[in-house]
């Protein structure tokens, strides 16, 4: 199997637990009749973190996990990552982004029935919306919220982010998920509440076309006019987080 076709696979499942696990938390906290209905923004923050890291345990050790067409573009600007399997990856992603919202309303679908008279919070469960309609600010806050998240990835595997264990130097990197779900719940609960920090066109575009193409009852239109800025916003941070890491570390 060719090993780019195999890495983009992991890409993938990484990228459909992802969303699978964080569209699930904002249906179980948003849906009516859910049992977790109204837990609130930190127990979403704490979802979409631990979504990321088990997303990262799927696929981190094939391929490196990024599971973000932001994250790997800005990979590649900085140098860590082949230009060549950047739009394999990419493809992967967004497929994985889209099976995972399909998943989260087989799953809930009984619960989506349930709210079908509450089109604006069916579709909250699928992508990010803005809390005041401010297309240019928003795109802002997207750009400035994934440069922190791409320029934060790229300095856990720096020298200065290095620690030693028994004599020997490890990355923080080395640590795993962990690092990188502590940067996403921080993201989403000091810099979430404006956009609804979609950091990710996989996580965003993706569950929209899923929103779009699904037999939801009661829905309405997927905000189409909204959808450039979750995925231009992190497209263009991580394009600068790069830039700056190649500058500063």
């Amino acid at each position: 199997m060719d090993p780019i076709f195999y890495k983009s696979l992991f890409e993938l499942l990484g990228t459909l637990v992802l969303v699978l696990l964080g569209d699930g938390v904002c249906a179980g906290v948003s849906l009516n009749k859910s049992k977790a209905k109204g837990a609130g923004w930190v127990v979403v923050t704490l979802g979409w973190g631990f979504a990321v890291m088990a997303g990262v345990f799927v696929a981190g050790p094939v391929s490196g996990a990024h599971l973000n067409p932001a994250v790997t573009l800005g990979l590649a600007i900085a140098g860590s990552f082949a230009w060549g399997a950047v739009l394999p990856y990419i493809v992967a992603q967004m497929l994985g982004g889209f099976l995972g919202a399909v998943l989260v309303y087989v799953f809930y679908k009984d619960h989506y029935k349930a709210t079908s008279d509450e089109p604006d919070t069916m579709l909250g469960t699928f992508c990010t919306a803005p809390a005041i309609w401010n297309p240019w600010r928003n795109f802002l806050c997207e750009v400035i919220a994934t440069c922190l998240l791409v320029f934060a990835i790229i300095a856990l595997g720096t020298a200065g982010n290095a620690f030693v264990v028994g004599g020997a130097s490890a990355g923080t990197g080395s640590l795993g998920a962990f690092p990188v779900t502590c940067v996403i719940m921080s993201i989403g609960m000091s810099l979430g509440g404006t956009t609804g920090y979609a950091l990710n066109p996989a996580r965003d575009l993706s569950p929209r076309l899923a929103h779009a193409i699904l037999p939801i009852a009661g829905k309405r239109d997927s905000m189409w006019a909204y959808s450039w800025v979750p995925v231009a916003g992190p497209m263009v941070g991580a394009c600068l987080a790069a830039l700056l890491g190649l500058a500063v570390l």
